[in-house]
């Protein structure tokens, strides 16, 4: 898998977490416990600080970047769906990120919050606990998370095809 240090800035990745071969990690970015990185996905902390916490999901053609003034931090237990961009953003532990989304500098997704798909969340929009963002730009729909039915059902099943995956995957050439 393609891993790569920028001059002496190295990514930190748990050894229980999954990185498929196709993905690509780039200078400050920590990954943790049980997490997964899925084909295609690029983490590029050049310019500054990328976390990901444990038993995260970042899906396919997601694209993590950051700032030098800001952080990227996705939490513990957050789905991040296929082809996200997210940038210098914090997405809280338990939340969600619906594919084709963008969350952009300085946006906070709180905890048990979802994205919807191809939302746009823009600069310094908080989605708070328990909230939808829906289009573009995202506006809020409160208190329409279920965070069992909606979330925490899809971040068990990553948990699980990321252990199957360290286990089974093989290249064939």
């Amino acid at each position: 898998m393609p891993i790569y240090a920028l001059g002496d800035i190295e990514p930190n990745i748990h050894p229980e977490a999954f990185v498929h071969p196709d993905a690509t990690v780039i200078g400050n970015v920590t990954i943790g416990a049980e997490s997964t990185v899925w084909p295609q996905a690029v983490l590029r902390g050049d310019n500054g600080s990328i976390v990901v916490g444990e038993r995260t999901s970042i899906q396919d053609g997601s694209v993590i970047h950051t700032t030098p003034s800001i952080p990227t931090v996705i939490g513990d237990d957050c789905v991040i769906g296929h082809l996200v961009h997210m940038e210098s953003c914090t997405i809280e532990s338990g939340a969600l990120v619906g594919s084709g989304s963008v969350v952009l500098h300085g946006a906070v997704v709180r905890a048990e919050a979802m994205v919807g798909a191809n939302a746009v969340v823009p600069n310094g929009m908080e989605v708070p606990s328990r909230a939808m963002a829906l289009g573009v730009p995202a506006k809020l729909r409160l208190d329409s998370v279920d965070p069992e039915l909606m979330i925490r059902i899809g971040a068990r099943s990553y948990i699980a095809n990321g252990h199957r995956f360290r286990r089974d995957l093989r290249r064939l050439d």
